[in-house]
């Protein structure tokens, strides 16, 4: 296409929706998590995808990311994971659902539905059991409770957690350990309350890892986007992002010139040099380049070169057969994000969410 772009495949999505669905046993819902832009892709093109598809429920961090996925059209409930006081007006006016996950947060919620003439809005109660991010405590419950019996303003719609290390096999004790103790707290909860919540606390490893865990319903993220954190799992999965450029220009360099900003790379020899139009301000972190990471061209790994720019990078690619205005791979479509990432010990995550806004989104149906 002769342009950078990201390349959003529907079809992998689906592709991963119905691998991930098969893992669930029957009546298990599932909850498609599109924060950060779907992942870096396009939340908007992929909610709609998968509400089409059947997803149960949506979850964006942030107010603002429901907002847009309702001006989308998008019906189905949507969870906020991390709302802030501040925001509460928004997510009533676009019936979003918060996690309350404090008592300061449950407090300022129920009094700002009650203010709004609010009955039984729905609210998610999240509980900590080891990730030591976010949540109330077990001892918070009677608290809980107590609050919930003075007001009919709000009405729990969910009790859920979250898995600190379901893909790692070393923290099974752990994570089993996690399970059980958000198991105990929502039992006391469920004891009391006089209508019954759903709970939902696997992510995407869990759900392949940890079945018993399912409870009625499962939260996937990085799985819907074609990862599922280990190399085997990796393969029963589709990336759904494409990343691509094109060369812009080809340079030949003698021995001794310097390449890039601050003469960050020099030749040892005779080389050819390719430069690429995308940079540190599209998601390529200068920690890549001065021989971490790499581009792929027509199927062969070209190191990136000296320092990557903000608009721009440069590769070596005196050992490829390429020409001016070739296309590239950054990631996706046979090159991991996982491998792509790992040479600077990053993760596939980052590099994903990173990926700029300014980058033109192309959708593959």
């Amino acid at each position: 296409m002769g342009v950078t772009r990201l390349e959003i495949d529907l079809n992998a999505l689906k592709h991963n929706h119905t691998y991930l669905k098969s893992k669930l046993a029957k009546n298990v819902k599932m909850m498609a998590v599109v924060k950060a832009f779907g992942y870096g892709s396009d939340a908007c093109e992929v909610a709609l995808f998968l509400e089409e598809l059947g997803v149960d429920y949506f979850a964006v961090a942030y107010a603002n990311e429901g907002e847009v996925l309702r001006k989308a059209g998008i019906q189905a409930p949507i969870l906020v994971l991390h709302p802030q006081p501040d925001n509460f007006h928004t997510i009533i006016e676009q019936c979003l659902e918060p996690s309350l996950y404090s008592p300061r947060v449950f407090k300022e919620f129920s009094a700002f539905a009650k203010a709004k003439q609010q009955q039984n809005y729905p609210v998610h109660l999240k509980f900590n059991t080891g990730l030591n991010r976010l949540g109330f405590w077990e001892n918070d419950t009677e608290w809980i409770l107590e609050r919930l019996k003075e007001t009919n303003a709000i009405k729990v719609a969910s009790v859920f957690s979250h898995l600190a290390a379901s893909e790692d096999a070393k923290e099974k004790t752990f994570t089993q350990n996690q399970i059980t103790s958000f198991t105990k707290t929502a039992q006391i909860l469920l004891k009391t309350l006089p209508y019954t919540p759903f709970l939902h606390q696997s992510n995407t490893s869990a759900i392949i890892n940890y079945p018993e865990a399912q409870f009625d319903m499962v939260r996937t993220g990085i799985g819907l986007y074609g990862y599922g954190n280990t190399p085997e799992e990796d393969q029963n999965l589709r990336p759904v992002a494409s990343l691509k450029s094109v060369i812009s220009q080809i340079h030949k360099i003698e021995p001794g010139e310097t390449v890039g900003y601050n003469r960050a790379y020099k030749a040892s020899h005779y080389e050819k040099t390719a430069t690429i139009p995308i940079g540190h301000a599209d998601g390529i972190s200068r920690a890549y380049g001065h021989g971490k990471g790499y581009i792929t061209i027509h199927g062969k790994k070209a190191p990136i070169i000296g320092n990557v720019c903000m608009d721009m990078l440069m590769v070596n690619i005196t050992d490829i057969d390429c020409k001016e205005g070739d296309d590239v791979i950054i990631f996706g479509e046979g090159v991991s994000a996982v491998d792509v990432s790992a040479t600077i010990d990053s993760i596939s995550y980052e590099l994903l969410t990173a990926v700029s806004q300014r980058i033109k989104r192309v959708i593959l149906r």
